[in-house]
């Protein structure tokens, strides 16, 4: 899925380099991504962080941040939470 094609009010799972945002998707402007009610979880560890992302779906989203915003060019994956396998 591409971020600007994701439906407003979502949650999803976007993925940079650095950081795995989980959470509500409102918005992108063509720079910037804006969600509410996110887990940011900062790992450099792709079995860490698939890990985070399959207990979250599972388990529901541990809110860390309100509102959080970062840029459409770090994205490198998106996925819509309810498609994640909770196993």
């Amino acid at each position: 899925m591409n971020i600007h094609e994701a439906p407003h009010g979502i949650n999803l799972v976007v993925e940079t380099p650095e950081v795995v945002y989980i959470g509500r998707f409102d918005s992108s402007n063509g720079f910037q991504v804006l969600m509410h009610d996110c887990a940011v979880h900062r790992t450099e560890h792709d079995e860490e962080r698939e890990a985070f992302i399959k207990q979250t779906a599972k388990y529901g989203i541990p809110v860390d941040e309100r509102d959080v915003t970062f840029d459409v060019s770090a994205v490198q994956r998106v996925r819509i939470l309810g498609d994640v396998p909770k196993d």
